[in-house]
Order: C-alpha cells, then sequence, then structure tokens
C-alpha cells in the first residue's frame, strides 16, 4: 500500500484511496455490550495540566470497563529548540504522525480513533490517516482552541471573541498564543490550511464538547452542528472521609493565574474576616507569590488528589472566581460535586451552563470582588441552606458526573460513529 501524502488544498479534496477493511463482511449494527478496541491520540503539553490528566483518566475508565485501549502520545517537549519553518511544518501536517499511525492501525485495527490534543506535534493529519483507513475518529475539544489561538476567548483579563467564526488575524497580530507573533502564526496556519482542506468537516465523525456553552460556541466558530455532542467529564469517588464534624469555610484549588480569577480572590479575601469567613488556597501558578502573601499559613500550596478530596469534605464551598469561558465545568467542580460541596462561581460560561444557582451552588458576576464576598458572607450565614445544595451537588454527580454514566455516555458516541462508519461501508446511509 502507497504511504498517505499531505493532499492537495481546496475545498473538495478527499482521500480517494481504498481500504482492505471494505473487502471484509462488517456488521450493520455493534454490539452494545461489545468491549472496543480503541486508540487514543493525544499531544501532552510541555507543562502537564487538567487536560493530560483527563486523558489518563479517560483511558483507565475504559480499561476498567473492558475495552482494549492504545494510547498513541507525542509530547510537545521535542518542539523545544526547533525552528519556526520546521515546527510550522509539523503543526500543519506530521509526517511521522501519519506514518506512525498507519502503521499502528494497519497492524492492530482499532473500531475507534479518539482524539485528544493535537498541538503541536501530532497535527490534524492524524484525521486523514482515520479516513484513509476508514476507521471512525472522534475529537474530545477541552478548550476554545478552534476558535482563538490562546484557546481560552480571553485577552487582557477580559472576554475577546474577536477571532470567533473568523481568520485569526487579530489573534496572530496581537501575538495571542505564547505572546509571540512568529508562534502564533504558525498556529494560525495549522487552523486555517486544514479549513480549507476540509478536516474538521469532512475528516471527523464526532466531536465532543464538554457543555452546552461549548457546544454553542465551537458551532460558532464554524464546526458542522450534526457533528458536535456533549460529554461532560467526570470525577472518581472520594475516599472514606473520616470527617464527622461540621463544614466549614472555603476552598480555592486550582492554577493561580489571572484567568483563574485570583486577581478577584485576592481582592474579596481582603474584605472578608479570615476568622468568620476562612479561605484555604490549593494550587500553584505565576501569582503565587501574591496569594503566599495574602493568606499566610491558609494558602496550602500543592496538594495531592487524596488531600484536596479531604479538604473538600471538611469544606463548606469551593470558590470558583475565574473571568474566562472555561471549555468545560473544571474537574475540580466535578470533584467537589463528588464529595457533596456547593460551589460558588463566577456566573459565565460553561460554570453558569453546569451550576444550578441555589441548586447545587451559587453564581456571581463575573470580576465583581464585592459580589463574590457578599455570596460568601451569605454561604457562612446560611449552612442549611450550603448542605442542601451540597447533597443536590451529589445527586448531580451520581446521575451525570461519575464514572460508570460518563463510560454509558461515551459508548453511545462511539458506537454510534462506528455503526455510521459501517452503513457507509456497505453502501448505507452515511454522515451528512
Amino acid at each position: 500500500m502507497r504511504g498517505l501524502q499531505a493532499p492537495p488544498l481546496g475545498r473538495q479534496c478527499r482521500v480517494r484511496c481504498p481500504h482492505p477493511a471494505l473487502n471484509l463482511p462488517i456488521p450493520r449494527q455493534m454490539p452494545s455490550s461489545h468491549p472496543l478496541k480503541v486508540l487514543v491520540v493525544h499531544c501532552a503539553y510541555q507543562y502537564r495540566g487538567g487536560e493530560d490528566m483527563v486523558v489518563e483518566a479517560e483511558i483507565a475508565m475504559l480499561r476498567e470497563f473492558g475495552h482494549d485501549v492504545r494510547l498513541y502520545e507525542r509530547h510537545n517537549d521535542d518542539a523545544s529548540g526547533m525552528s519556526v519553518l520546521p515546527l510550522a511544518l509539523q503543526t500543519i501536517w506530521s509526517s511521522r504522525t501519519t506514518r506512525e499511525l498507519k502503521a499502528l492501525c494497519e497492524g492492530w485495527r482499532p473500531d475507534v480513533i479518539h482524539v485528544h490534543n493535537t498541538l503541536l506535534l501530532v497535527s490534524p493529519s492524524v484525521f486523514w490517516v482515520a479516513s484513509f483507513m476508514g476507521i471512525p475518529v472522534v475529537q474530545t475539544l477541552h478548550n476554545f482552541r478552534m476558535a482563538c489561538l490562546n484557546a481560552t476567548l480571553l485577552r487582557e483579563g477580559k472576554v475577546c471573541e474577536d477571532c470567533l467564526g473568523k481568520a485569526p488575524v487579530m489573534g496572530v497580530l496581537r501575538g495571542c498564543y505564547r505572546e509571540s507573533k512568529a508562534q502564533s502564526a504558525v498556529l494560525a496556519s495549522a487552523i486555517m490550511v486544514h479549513r480549507a482542506m476540509g478536516t474538521f468537516q469532512h475528516k471527523v465523525s464526532r466531536f465532543i464538547a464538554m457543555t452546552e456553552f461549548s457546544r454553542k460556541k465551537l458551532i460558532e466558530a464554524g464546526l458542522p452542528s450534526d457533528k458536535v455532542c456533549v460529554k461532560p467529564n467526570f470525577a472518581p469517588d472520594p475516599p472514606q472521609s473520616n470527617h464527622a464534624g461540621e463544614r466549614k469555610g472555603g476552598l480555592f484549588v486550582g492554577r493561580l493565574s489571572t484567568e483563574k480569577g485570583i486577581t478577584q480572590l485576592l481582592q474579596t479575601d481582603a474584605m472578608l474576616d479570615p476568622e468568620r469567613h476562612p479561605i484555604q488556597v490549593v494550587g500553584t501558578g505565576p501569582l503565587e507569590a501574591e496569594v503566599r502573601e495574602q493568606f499566610g499559613s491558609r494558602y496550602l500550596g500543592f496538594a495531592d488528589l487524596n488531600t484536596i478530596m479531604g479538604l473538600m469534605q471538611s469544606a463548606q464551598f469551593l470558590l470558583m472566581p475565574s473571568v474566562c469561558f472555561e471549555g468545560a465545568l473544571p474537574r475540580t467542580a466535578l470533584e467537589a460535586f463528588c464529595c457533596g460541596l456547593p460551589v460558588i462561581a463566577s456566573r459565565m460560561g460553561s460554570m453558569a451552563d453546569s451550576i444550578v444557582d441555589g441548586e447545587t451552588g451559587l453564581l456571581f458576576e463575573p470580576g465583581n470582588a464585592r459580589a463574590l464576598a457578599d455570596k460568601i458572607r451569605w454561604a457562612v450565614d446560611h449552612p442549611e441552606q450550603m448542605a442542601t445544595m451540597g447533597r443536590k451537588a451529589r445527586q448531580t454527580f451520581e446521575t451525570r458526573y461519575n464514572k460508570s454514566s460518563n463510560h454509558d455516555m461515551l459508548m453511545a458516541i462511539y458506537r454510534d460513529v462506528i455503526n455510521d462508519q459501517n452503513l457507509r461501508a456497505t453502501g448505507g446511509r452515511g454522515l451528512k
């Protein structure tokens, strides 16, 4: 079989090569109880973050339910030291990715390919490999990279949608990716080339958004609405708690950075009595020095998951003062729901979409430190209402964010795209 080559640019370009699977008998429907062979593709970030953790957790979950899972992973550390032109070419079309994935698929033949991050070194060429091999492919979109070079729809601490649904020209001129015009141009080139090639329109079977809010934004960015579905993240059940006393105080867990609302959190804490309204902070990041100075012994630094879950089981509420649209309800919020901990969050994006004000938490005006302080005071003064919200948060976790229900959601997506692929291969109805 000849090697897979980058196709010419143009709206109507297609991979025309036949694949061996078309000569094999293919079932009309995939049995719902049949274990699957799943190839997970991910390009790990230089600084390990929540997305990398989600990928690992999802792989472990699939294996726990009996599926045969293999991981194809590259790491963006390998991009260090590369000059702009070679890196740009790899970001647009990675010959190494196409070669290695094609060999892996020929030898193992997965039922479905699940892509997470393609930036920088995997590249969207993975979708052409999947199409060439006749294997359905889904991609989880953990952020807004399709619509914004910095992936957050945030600029200078405020929401920015200047590139939403457009060519990211402003993102390049402003150097929105890593504060570099050169690197922004590399990323913008990859996005625009694959838009022109029809990669996102025609070579991806299904996109997975984390919330309905994210789905709507991604459709505004140009993704086909019939290919974007919603499946949230999940959280594990907490270890057995030894905490039997009254819950007390607030807890922040996350990156200590501007987009997470740390500036507002610092201002809010200065308005409160730390004895009556105690707040503990867990995490690291660029604003760590400021947090350490303000919170003193209430700043706990980095903590492992078991420690965090223990803190959540003794706190009265979790604080999420983000000033950016979160691509998903953050894993920290899911862990809070799991622990029966209500969330006080900014009324914006996926948080407003997922936290029901007065039922599973409280919402406040984004960026308003005084409004956050008022919510904290109310929460401390109304422990019974907060306990009721905590029980509702736990119920929400059990019905939507636990491992078993999340597995069922993912299987429904997998089997849908597998059956669509089978129908196309046997001459039936295909994806539009």
